[in-house]
């Protein structure tokens, strides 16, 4: 009697035990930027459809109690000097490093959150068959540091939705991390890169042996 008791309550833990232990988190991958490059599917883009709108953001960020959405969520954690946090999240003060560009920013106002792989871009990569849930994820992306970056207003918008085979930062030394962390956002939300762009990319990384890629699958 007392075994098969035993046996009965060992069979209700085993059964119980896959719903109390969570998944497993999908694991960082580090790999040279030359490889990384090879990982990127490879296919035509298309723009057809495409609409800011259809990526909200910014939405109420990573903490929706801290009163501050993703913008001015990613402005705090980048800032080198911090600034002051006011009522309605107003920034006052504090510095940035834009690095597109290599320019002190201290005003809030002066910067511009840019997508590492702009909306439109990740549209015709593979984005316009998501739900409109994923594409405000990615557009609100704090998962990877890279995702979003703070930088000058100016650098953003003369970056626009360019890829790198149409732009790259103007500070040449930084042309090696720029191109990395596309690649790790492009790897990290599975999108595709078309041949021109895959050119663009494998250029850059030829003059980058030592430069490494850093990506984790989003959820």
């Amino acid at each position: 009697m007392l075994m098969s008791v035993l046996r009965g309550l060992a069979a209700i833990s085993l059964a119980v035990l896959p719903l109390t232990i969570p998944a497993p988190a999908h694991a960082a991958e580090t790999l040279p930027l030359a490889e990384a490059v090879t990982r990127l599917p490879v296919d035509t883009e298309s723009r057809d459809g495409y609409s800011r709108d259809a990526f909200r953001h910014w939405n109420t960020g990573d903490d929706p109690s801290d009163g501050c959405n993703t913008r001015a969520e990613v402005l705090l954690a980048e800032a080198v000097e911090p600034p002051v946090v006011g009522p309605g999240c107003r920034l006052t003060g504090g510095s940035w490093w834009s690095y597109y560009d290599q320019v002190w920013v201290t005003s809030a106002s002066g910067l511009d959150i840019d997508h590492m792989v702009p909306l439109a871009e990740s549209w015709d990569s593979g984005a316009s068959a998501w739900t409109a849930q994923r594409r405000e994820a990615y557009a609100n992306d704090q998962g990877a540091a890279t995702s979003l970056v703070a930088v000058t207003a100016r650098s953003n918008r003369s970056k626009a939705d360019q890829d790198p085979a149409q732009w790259l930062p103007p500070a040449a030394g930084v042309h090696c991390r720029y191109v990395a962390e596309w690649v790790a956002t492009k790897l990290r939300w599975s999108l595709a890169a078309d041949e021109a762009e895959v050119t663009a990319l494998d250029e850059v990384a030829a003059g980058c042996p030592y430069q490494t890629v850093t990506y984790e699958p989003a959820p």
